[in-house]
């Protein structure tokens, strides 16, 4: 058997992490929603919104650094890398 790519495991950790985030948000707030509505109906203030809203800003963030941004840590050996080579030009 091969060797883990450490890289690779931790983005699909991410990943996972986020899709379970995402049914919890999802049957949490499908919940609260029927909630809201058996018990005030459409007349009332729709006070679930403040809890789809924040939590989704949550996983937004989580959604953005597992797919769109998930290689963090190569970010930061590029700065290095510069860095390094700033030392060694005398910058």
């Amino acid at each position: 058997m091969k060797p883990r790519d450490e890289k690779l495991w931790r983005i699909a950790k991410r990943r996972a992490h986020f899709q379970r985030d995402l049914m919890s948000y999802l049957f949490t707030n499908a919940i609260l929603i029927t909630i809201w509505y058996l018990t005030s109906g459409t007349k009332s203030h729709f006070w679930p919104g403040w809890v789809l809203v924040f939590w989704g800003i949550g996983l937004v963030t989580q959604y953005y650094r597992a797919y769109i941004r998930p290689n963090d840590d190569d970010l930061a050996e590029q700065e290095y890398q510069k860095l390094l080579k700033e030392k060694q030009n005398g910058l």
